[in-house]
Order: C-alpha cells, then sequence, then structure tokens
C-alpha cells in the first residue's frame, strides 16, 4: 500500500486534491487535522477523502505549540486536551492512528509531562487508536517515552529527513523497530533541505528502506513531499512523479525483505 500527506502544497479545493491523489494511483493518504494551510473544515476530510476510494492511514495533530506539553501551566495542559482529542476523533472517524509532537531537545521530559504521555496511552488503549511520536529534534524525549511508557498503542512515526538532519549518529530503526508505527518518506535537498520528492535528494534509499524492512513493519510506505521545489509542475504531474517514485521504494522495500 503506498500513502502520501494530503497537503503536500498547491491551492486546491479538498475534494479535488483527494481525486488526483487517488488518480496518480495512490491507495491513501495522511491527514493534517486542523485548521492551518487554508484548510478551513478539516473534519469534513475523511469523507471527501473515502469518497475518493482512499484509505485513511493516520491524521496528524498540531504541532505549532509542541513544547508545551511538558508545562505546568494552562498551554500545557490545552495541548494535552488537544492530543486527547485527536485520540477521540480517530476513534470517530475510524481513522488508526494519529501522529503527534513530542517537545524538542531543550526541554526535557518532566514527571508531569511523563504523566501527561501516560493519560494519553490509557486513552488510545481505550480507543484502539494507535499513537506514532515523530522523531524531530527531540531523541532523548523519544527514546525516554518509548522507554517509560509499554504500551502497544504508543510508537513511533519515522521521518528519514529529520533522522538524517538532527541525530544520523542514534539507530532509530535498530534500537525501537519493534515500536514503529508509521512512516514519512521524502527526501533531503532543496530549499527546505527536506521534503523533497525521494530519489531527488541525499538520502541513501537503499539503505533506509532495508533498515525500515528489517523492522517487519507492515504499514503503508508513506510520502510526504512538499511541493515547494516543485512549482513547475502541475498538481497532475506532481503527484505523477511522487508516485513513481513510491512505487521504486515500496519495490526496494520488500525486495531488502527478501534478502
Amino acid at each position: 500500500m503506498i500513502t502520501i500527506y494530503d497537503w503536500f502544497g498547491y491551492e486546491l479545493p479538498m475534494e479535488m486534491r483527494y481525486q488526483l491523489i487517488k488518480e496518480a494511483g495512490f491507495d491513501g493518504v495522511l491527514l493534517w487535522w486542523g485548521e492551518d494551510f487554508g484548510r478551513g473544515d478539516y473534519r469534513s476530510g475523511p469523507e471527501l477523502a473515502r469518497k475518493a476510494g482512499l484509505f485513511l492511514e493516520n491524521i496528524h495533530a498540531p504541532f505549532d505549540s509542541q513544547n508545551d506539553l511538558w508545562q505546568d501551566n494552562l498551554d500545557g495542559q490545552a495541548l494535552a486536551d488537544c492530543y486527547l482529542q485527536c485520540i477521540a476523533d480517530c476513534a470517530e472517524f475510524e481513522i488508526p492512528a494519529v501522529v503527534m509532537h513530542l517537545p524538542s531537545e531543550n526541554h526535557p521530559c518532566t514527571p508531569l509531562g511523563l504523566d501527561r504521555v501516560k493519560a494519553i496511552a490509557e486513552m488510545a488503549e481505550l480507543l484502539g487508536v494507535n499513537v506514532a511520536l515523530e522523531n524531530l529534534w527531540n531523541y532523548s524525549n523519544l527514546a525516554y517515552v518509548l522507554e517509560k511508557i509499554d504500551s502497544p498503542r504508543i510508537g513511533f512515526c519515522y521521518d528519514c529527513c529529520h533522522h538524517s538532519n538532527y541525530d544520523p549518529e542514534e539507530e532509530l530503526l535498530s534500537l525501537y523497530g519493534s515500536r514503529l508505527l508509521a512512516l514519512h518518506l521524502h527526501d533531503n535537498g532543496g530549499s527546505q533541505d527536506q521534503h523533497q520528492i525521494p530519489f531527488d535528494g541525499s538520502v541513501n534509499w537503499p539503505e533506509t528502506m532495508k533498515r525500515i524492512s528489517q523492522t517487519h513493519y507492515r504499514g503503508a510506505t508513506a510520502l510526504e513531499p512538499m511541493n515547494w521545489d516543485y512549482v513547475h509542475l502541475t498538481p497532475e504531474e506532481f503527484l505523477d512523479k511522487a508516485y513513481v517514485k513510491a512505487k521504486k521504494l515500496e519495490a526496494l522495500r520488500f525486495n531488502m525483505g527478501k534478502n
């Protein structure tokens, strides 16, 4: 199965966006869960995506205030409540997982913060929703939470560019591959040094897909490219190019698994 993040750029009506994703060949989508990026009524997204024939792999929780999660104040509680609501929304819309951000390295986890993650784990277990904590510049916090929270519903979302850019020396997939719950695949390079279409940048894709294959993860091969450096392409051309490269990743991933 091949999926793509639904907000890949371009100003398009949501219904058209999902139709184009489906026509390009993708099986499913990752949904941004909020009103940002001109999204408006984001809660209509699941119905529109399913109407287009797409599988809903996960939603991405808002992250602008990610560093508040450990804070003993109203902002910290508001973010914890937002994350809990995302889990409830997954259950309501029958979406299997939510991707969340933990605070960055300069915000070490606190006892209160760990208690909030425990509450997130409890709700996730109660409602049968997976919570994938994305690796960013947050390796210490991510490793600490994965070691302290022993829940089948708490794992991580592997972002290959974040790994390469922030903590290339850490063996994320080797250490925590059994907790892998989602993927964000895109390439390094371009104006933002990330979110390029695979094979357009510096990621070592044979090695990356080999390491993913060795975890025995069975979820979708999920892309997260943006059109920042592809403004010369139409949305259709962008999606077609991304799908062709996703198929190459899928082939690498499963061929590696046979070796």
